[in-house]
């Protein structure tokens, strides 16, 4: 159960704490750490999973982990840059809690699927989101530190309304799938 693909996806979730406390209430030092914690747990996601099926290591516990691990991480980012960040106002909020509210409702429809015994595989559309989202939130949470440079601000909410608007199209098409399922 302990493998390393296991123990990247816990150290994901245990190192969440440490990351909102650096968001709490950051200066511009607080900024950098988070965003290298921040690049640190987004290159974990990709190696768990990377290193789980090169290995031949994957298990239930990564099955069932890595998702939850992933849920807990982009939650607690996309609160606490609603709550803190001043990138995060106004209109933007609204690509955030797009993000956010997905994320809710593919883990409550992947659930429901689950007791029919019918799998939702992540689609490439939905790779392609999640890599927008850890740009745009890596580039919002560094911008806190380089206030005066607005082409990391620019980027960072570019890829926030790109991750947002794949996100409403692979929810879709999960719901879609999801339906066909439902009485």
């Amino acid at each position: 159960m302990l493998t390393l693909p296991n123990v990247l996806t816990l150290s994901r979730i245990f190192t969440v704490p440490v990351l909102v406390a650096l968001l709490w209430n950051p200066g511009w030092m607080g900024y950098v750490c988070a965003f290298l914690l921040y690049c640190l747990m987004a290159i974990t996601d990709y190696f768990d999973g990377y290193l789980a099926r090169a290995q031949g290591t994957v298990s239930k516990l990564g099955v069932f982990l890595d998702p939850i691990a992933d849920k807990i991480m982009v939650a607690s980012v996309i609160v606490m840059l609603i709550s803190r960040h001043p990138l995060i106002a106004g209109f933007h909020i609204l690509a955030a809690l797009i993000i956010l509210l997905r994320e809710i409702a593919v883990s409550g429809l992947r659930e429901f699927l689950a007791e029919l015994h019918v799998s939702l595989p992540v689609s490439q559309l939905a790779k392609w989101k999640t890599t927008f989202q850890l740009i745009a939130f890596g580039a919002i949470i560094l911008s806190g530190a380089t206030a005066t440079t607005p082409l990391v601000s620019i980027l960072g909410l570019t890829s926030l309304w790109i991750a947002a608007t794949l996100t409403l199209l692979t929810g879709w098409d999960y719901l879609r799938i999801g339906i066909k399922h439902m009485d």
